[in-house]
């Protein structure tokens, strides 16, 4: 009895759930200006979508009972394709937050917490103010990294609202005025924009920085963190190079500390000469750098990526010691150092047969009576049909020759019975001139 009432509550408390992610259809291209939405934009047959489906369901879940003024739904892109198209949807699967007339598109982790940080984060205004120090200082505690415009009315506070809308998918935008910061934090000048992070503060400088949007993309992470699959490519929108120390987290030998504690101290001390064009952290592991360069690099090791164009730069030796790490990455700025891999027409052609052969091992080593299915049979039929070709055109061949040598045959048995009958000819014409002498008088003899 008691596992029927735990069935039971069970399949009421996922129709729970799914009451709380609503399907949506075309008659959502009208009414979604009421609110605000958070949508995946999904495919039936796909797999991703389908891993997601359980968390999405906890997101709309925590969104409500949170009270968030953020709606849960999902929407099949295959079933309206059109709807898909006019936000921008291009893969499964897509999750938009749709606030007004403005869409903003989730990169990040697909899980619960992140999903919910970002849609409480974008759904509200794009600049929050910090009316008191109390909660300048909660706000410190809470975020690794965030963005402070310090200052009244100006022409810096409308680009900086500005950028903070266009930003706001990867990390918060505040305002206040200068007494609610801390005797620590002493600016230069006002109004300034500056980034909390690193447990430091640094200042926004037109003339140093370039174009406020660029300085802030440059800025949102911290400038050393811990480094995987998703957040590579997430760093490389930065425009900066990755440099990443690779590393084994179960292996605590020497090596491996010193290398990450060196890019670590590159990474701080070194700031004001390596900020500007880098990215530092640690990677555990080398299968995801092995697979991105199609190659094989040592653990631990330092490798520096262009994400951009696909290139990578490795040390000319192992680096030992803070120099050797600092003129690594100086002949890197300076272009002394060689690059590796790239995204001409060779490197392409090399990366789809990588990728064919890595699919067909991990097939094999997955499942290898299916791999032996889905690979063999097709070889098997294409032997037999390469078989097939060869054996007709020896059989053509053989047919050929039989024939060539009958043709011979004939001319040579035509040519012998040619000569024969000759022969034969010059023979019966002696034979009468022998007869007709034989039959001649004497008299007729002697004249002749």
């Amino acid at each position: 009895m008691a596992l029927l009432r735990a069935v039971v509550s069970s399949v009421l408390f996922s129709r729970v759930l799914l009451a709380l992610v609503l399907d949506l259809d075309d008659s959502f291209k009208d009414s979604r200006m009421e609110d605000v939405w958070l949508v995946d934009f999904y495919a039936p047959w796909c797999g991703y979508c389908k891993k997601l489906e359980p968390v999405w369901e906890e997101v709309g879940a925590e969104l409500t009972r949170s009270g968030s003024p953020v709606r849960v739904g999902k929407m099949d892109a295959t079933a309206y394709s059109g709807m898909a198209s006019e936000f921008g949807v291009r893969g499964y699967p897509t999750i938009k937050l749709l606030k007004g007339d403005l869409a903003y598109n989730y990169k990040g982790p697909r899980t619960k917490d992140d999903i919910i940080e970002f849609a409480n984060r974008v759904a509200g205004p794009a600049v929050r103010a910090l009316p008191s120090r109390q909660m300048f200082e909660h706000v410190l505690k809470r975020h690794s990294v965030l963005f402070l415009y310090v200052g009244g009315e100006s022409p810096l506070k409308e680009k900086y609202i500005e950028v903070a809308s266009e930003l706001i998918v990867y990390t918060y935008f505040f305002s206040a005025s200068e007494e609610v910061l801390t005797e620590a934090v002493v600016l230069p000048e006002l109004p300034s924009v500056v980034v909390f992070k690193d447990a430091s503060f640094f200042t926004y400088d037109e003339y140093e920085d370039g174009s406020l949007s660029s300085w802030v993309n440059r800025e949102r992470f911290q400038s050393y963190l811990q480094i995987d699959g998703f957040t590579l490519y997430e760093l490389g929108e930065t425009g900066k190079l990755v440099a990443i120390a690779v590393t084994d987290e179960k292996d605590q030998s020497d090596q491996s500390s010193r290398l990450k504690g060196l890019i670590q101290r590159v990474a701080t001390e070194h700031r004001e000469q390596f900020n500007r064009d880098f990215q530092f952290g640690h990677m555990s592991g080398n299968d995801y750098i092995n697979s991105l360069i199609m190659g094989e690099v040592s653990i631990p090791s330092i490798i520096i990526l262009n994400t951009s164009n696909e290139q990578y730069f490795l040390p000319a030796e192992p680096v030992e010691d803070l120099q050797q790490m600092l003129q690594f990455f100086s002949s890197v700025l300076d272009g002394s150092a060689p690059a590796y891999g790239g995204d001409g027409i060779f490197q392409r052609i090399k990366r789809v047969a990588y990728d064919a052969r890595s699919t067909i091992m991990s097939v094999f080593r997955s499942s290898p009576l299916l791999g032996c299915f889905l690979f063999g049979l097709p070889l098997g039929v294409i032997s037999l049909m390469c078989y097939g070709i060869c054996t007709a055109e020896s059989d053509d061949g053989t047919e050929d020759l039989e024939l060539m040598k009958t043709e011979e045959e004939e001319e040579e048995e035509e040519q012998r019975l040619t000569e024969r009958t000759e022969e034969e000819e010059e023979q019966m014409e002696r034979r009468a001139e022998e007869e007709q002498t034989e039959s001649k008088s004497p008299a007729e003899k002697k004249l002749d």
